[in-house]
């Protein structure tokens, strides 16, 4: 809790920093979650594509981390009106407002910009007897309660695909050992020593183990093939399950017209620059970038869609 305040109060001073209130002259972007996590890689990757074409005089990072970006969110909506700061989320946090009970929720913030697609990637050790998607549900069925899964917060992406597998396949969701890790370091770790048979996660938490030939992959959540990840994907093994650990940038409640056209505008501009799209490639993520109110739209039906597959799993 004390980590949290710090955290707090560094973000709440760093916004008030710099020379300007206004977001060229002083930009702090929140990576809801702790260093090396998803969030944090895409809002390091942003602040570079910042700097390095000066479209912000002094863009920073700050990161608060816990239950799934909600306490990182909360913080945000206390900033109601500050126009130089950005935080990014994605898909599990609408998850994990949703399963945590959270008191706030992404529809009291301003939505700013969609930025990327990131496939997530079922994995088990390489000297596992699971070889394939087949195996792995052959043996979870067989006793869902020692089966340790392992994934990201509780409501992330991750959590929502194992979960759908599970009912696609008559294994009660309830019944799903998943054991929740703060990033992608602890769950190969995990794997590796044992502690879970298998997990889910995005590809690049485990691409240094796989190319190592630690961990071998099974399946990825995207629709269709993608390159540079030699797996199947979901669908192709006989499960109707594909979703994207999405990633996007959202400002405080209160800000006017035009200070969400100038963020929207910074979006727009590293987005385009040769900084972020070297990032795209050497993540694996896929553009889907989408600016102010496309944005707002998309925001509304990722919300609704991710509500829904909670509902539909009991939850």
């Amino acid at each position: 809790m004390v980590a949290i305040a710090i955290a707090g109060y560094a973000f709440a001073d760093a916004a008030r920093g710099g020379s300007g209130q206004d977001a060229r002259n002083n930009l702090t972007i929140i990576a809801p979650a702790g260093a090396g996590g998803g969030w944090d890689s895409a809002a390091r990757e942003a602040q570079q594509a910042i700097r390095a074409n000066g479209i912000a005089n002094n863009a920073q990072v700050v990161n608060i981390p816990g239950a799934g970006g909600t306490i990182g969110l909360s913080e945000l909506t206390q900033m109601s009106g500050d126009s130089s700061a950005l935080m990014m989320m994605g898909i599990t946090m609408l998850g994990a407002t949703h399963v945590n009970g959270s008191d706030v929720s992404v529809d009291e913030v301003t939505p700013i910009a969609r930025l990327t697609d990131d496939y997530d990637v079922v994995v088990v050790p390489a000297d596992s007897e699971i070889m394939t998607i087949g195996d792995l549900m052959e043996q979870w069925r067989a006793d869902p309660n020692d089966f340790p899964f392992g994934g990201g917060s509780l409501g992330s992406v991750d959590q929502m695909i194992i979960t759908q597998m599970a009912s696609q396949d008559g294994i009660d969701p309830t019944a799903v050992n998943y054991i929740a890790y703060s990033g992608g370091g602890e769950l190969a770790v995990s794997l590796l020593s044992g502690t879970i048979k298998a997990s889910v996660s995005g590809y690049q938490d485990f691409a240094d183990q796989v190319e190592a030939g630690n961990l071998r992959i099974l399946a990825v959540s995207a629709p269709e093939p993608v390159p540079g990840i030699d797996a199947p994907t979901l669908i192709a093994e006989g499960y109707d399950v594909s979703l994207t650990n999405w990633r996007g940038l959202v400002a405080p409640p209160g800000i006017s017209d035009a200070e969400k056209a100038e963020l929207e505008s910074i979006a727009a501009e590293f987005i385009d620059t040769p900084e972020w799209r070297d990032a795209l490639a050497r993540n694996q993520w896929t553009d889907t970038s989408l600016i102010g109110d496309d944005f707002a739209r998309n925001l509304d039906e990722e919300t609704e869609l991710v509500d829904g597959i909670w509902a539909e799993l009991g939850y």
